[in-house]
C-alpha cells in the first residue's frame, strides 16, 4: 500500500518490494558515488596524481568523521519503520522531532573536532609530506559539512522507514548536478585545486539536505509536529543511541580499520597511493547495488518486525541473496574486460607515473573482483539484523573487520612476492570473512526477539 503517508511494505510480494525500494536508492547511490568520482577525475586531469592521492587518502578518515551522525540516522530509522510497521503513529511523529535534537547535537561535535585534529590525524597516517598539505585541506573543508551530511542522511532515513525511497534520490540528482558545475567552475576556471573541489561537495550537500528537508515538510503530514511532539523525549532519545550508536561504532571501527591500511598503502608511495585511490572509488560503485538492496531491506525487515511478520523478513533475505548472487557473477566479466579502460578514465595521458597507476589498479580491481558476494553478504544479513533492532551485533561486525583488515595487510604485504598487492588481498580476504561471520549471526535466530515494545 503506498499513499502521501508512505509506503507499507508487511503485505504483497517481498521481491516486488525490496526491488522497488533498492532502484531508487541504487539511482541516488551511484550518482552520490558519481560527483564523488568527478572529483577524482577533475583533480586527476586538471591537477594531476598526487593531488588524487591527497584527495583519496581522506577517504577512510572522512567516512570516520560521519560515521556517527550515519550510525544514529540508520537507528532513528529503524525506529520509525518499527512504529510505522506497528501503524503507531505518535510513536513516528515522536520519533521524527526527537532525531533532530540527536543528530544535529552530534555532528556539530564531530564536526568541530574532525576540523580541529585533520592534520594530526594525517600525520599519524604517515601521509607523505607532498601531498600533507592538500589532503589537510581537504579533509578540513569537508568536515564543515558534516552537519549538513547528518541531515541529509536523517531525512533519508527516515523517508526511507516510511517505505519512500525515492524523494532522497530527487535530491542526490540535484546535488550531484550542483557538484559537478561547481567543481568544474572551481578547479578549470578558478584553478582552486583540492580546496575547490571540497567546498564544492560541501555546498552541494547542503542544497540536497536543505532542499530534502522542506520537501518532507511539505509532502509529509508525519513531519508536521505540534509542540508538544517537539518536547525532547528521554526515552525515545536514549533508544535513538541504543540502536544508533553500535552501527556508529561498527562504522567507525571500519573507517579506523581503512585508515590503518591506508597508512600501510603509503609507505609504498604516490604511484600505489594513486592506484589505491582509484581503485577504491571504482568499489564504492560496486557496493552500492549491495548496499541499495541493504537499506531496502532494513526498512522492509523493520517494517515487518514491527507488525510481528518473522516469516516475511525470513523471505525478503533468500529473495536479496539471490539478487546479490546474480549481481557478483554478471561484474566479473566487466571487470576483466575492461578494467583498463575504466581506469584510464581518471587520468590525462600525458600525466607522469599514469600507464603505471593504470597497470597496477587493473590488476588491483581483479583481485578484489574474485571476493564480490562476499562483500554482498556482509550487506544482507546486516541489513536484517538492524531493522529488527539487533544493531548490537553491529559492534562485532566492526571489530572483525578491524582485524582482518590489521591482520591481513600486516601477513600480506610482508611477503616479499606479494608486495603491494597484499593490499587488495586485504580487501578481498576482509569482505569474505567478515560476511561469513555476518551470515552466522543471522542464522543463529537471535535477531527474532530484538524488535521495540510500541
Amino acid at each position: 500500500m503506498s499513499n502521501k503517508n508512505g509506503t507499507d511494505m508487511t503485505t504483497g510480494s517481498p521481491t516486488r518490494h525490496i526491488l522497488l525500494f533498492a532502484i531508487p536508492l541504487l539511482i541516488g547511490n551511484l550518482f552520490q558515488q558519481f560527483y564523488n568520482i568527478i572529483d577524482s577525475l577533475v583533480v586527476g586531469n586538471y591537477v594531476g596524481p598526487n593531488a588524487v592521492a591527497a584527495v583519496g587518502t581522506c577517504g577512510s578518515t572522512n567516512f570516520l568523521f560521519f560515521s556517527l551522525a550515519a550510525g544514529l540516522a540508520t537507528g532513528i530509522g529503524v525506529i520509525v519503520a518499527q512504529y510505522f510497521g506497528m501503524g503507531n503513529e505518535s510513536g513516528v511523529r515522536k520519533a521524527i522531532a526527537n532525531a533532530g535534537y540527536v543528530l544535529i547535537s552530534t555532528s556539530l561535535v564531530v564536526s568541530v573536532l574532525g576540523y580541529i585534529f585533520a592534520e594530526k590525524v594525517l600525520l599519524i597516517l604517515q601521509t607523505p609530506e607532498t601531498i600533507l598539505p592538500d589532503a589537510t585541506i581537504y579533509l578540513k573543508v569537508s568536515c564543515i559539512g558534516i552537519v549538513m551530511v547528518s541531515l541529509y542522511n536523517g531525512v533519508s532515513c527516515i523517508l526511507r522507514a516510511l517505505g519512500d525511497s525515492k524523494t532522497p534520490l530527487y535530491f542526490l540528482i540535484l546535488s550531484s548536478i550542483v557538484n559537478i558545475a561547481l567543481d568544474l567552475l572551481f578547479v578549470r576556471a578558478y584553478g582552486m585545486g583540492v580546496f575547490g573541489v571540497a567546498f564544492a561537495t560541501v555546498i552541494s550537500q547542503a542544497v540536497s539536505a536543505v532542499a530534502s528537508l522542506i520537501y518532507a515538510y511539505i509532502k509529509f503530514p508525519y513531519f508536521k509536529l505540534t509542540l508538544e511532539q517537539l518536547k525532547p523525549d528521554s526515552v525515545l532519545i536514549r533508544k535513538s543511541f541504543q540502536i544508533g550508536v553500535p552501527v556508529a561504532v561498527q562504522n567507525s571501527t571500519i573507517a579506523v580499520s581503512c585508515m590503518v591500511l591506508q597508512g600501510v598503502v603509503n609507505h609504498f608511495g604516490e604511484t600505489v597511493m594513486a592506484a589505491y585511490s582509484i581503485t577504491g572509488r571504482i568499489e564504492q560503485i560496486i557496493h552500492q547495488p549491495y548496499g541499495s538492496l541493504g537499506i531496502a531491506l532494513t526498512n522492509y525487515s523493520g517494517q515487518n518486525m514491527g507488525a510481528g511478520k518473522i516469516d516475511r523478513v525470513k523471505e525478503g533475505y533468500r529473495k536479496a541473496v539471490i539478487m546479490v548472487i546474480i549481481f557478483s557473477l554478471a561484474m566479473l566479466p566487466v571487470v576483466y574486460l575492461f578494467g583498463s579502460n575504466i581506469i584510464g578514465l581518471f587520468f590525462d595521458e600525458s600525466v607522469e607515473n599514469v600507464a603505471e597507476v593504470i597497470e597496477i589498479g587493473t590488476k588491483a580491481l581483479r583481485i578484489t573482483s574474485l571476493a564480490y558476494f562476499g562483500l554482498g553478504m556482509i550487506y544482507i544479513p546486516r541489513a536484517v539484523l538492524n531493522g529488527c533492532g539487533d544493531t548490537a551485533f553491529a559492534m562485532i561486525n566492526g571489530i572483525c573487520e578491524v582485524a582482518c583488515r590489521i591482520l591481513y595487510s600486516q601477513i600480506f604485504t610482508r611477503i616479499a612476492i606479494l608486495g603491494f598487492w597484499g593490499i587488495w588481498i586485504t580487501t578481498a580476504l576482509t569482505w569474505v570473512t567478515t560476511g561469513v561471520v555476518c551470515v552466522a549471526r543471522y542464522l543463529s535466530g537471535k535477531w527474532k526477539t530484538k524488535a521495540i515494545s510500541a
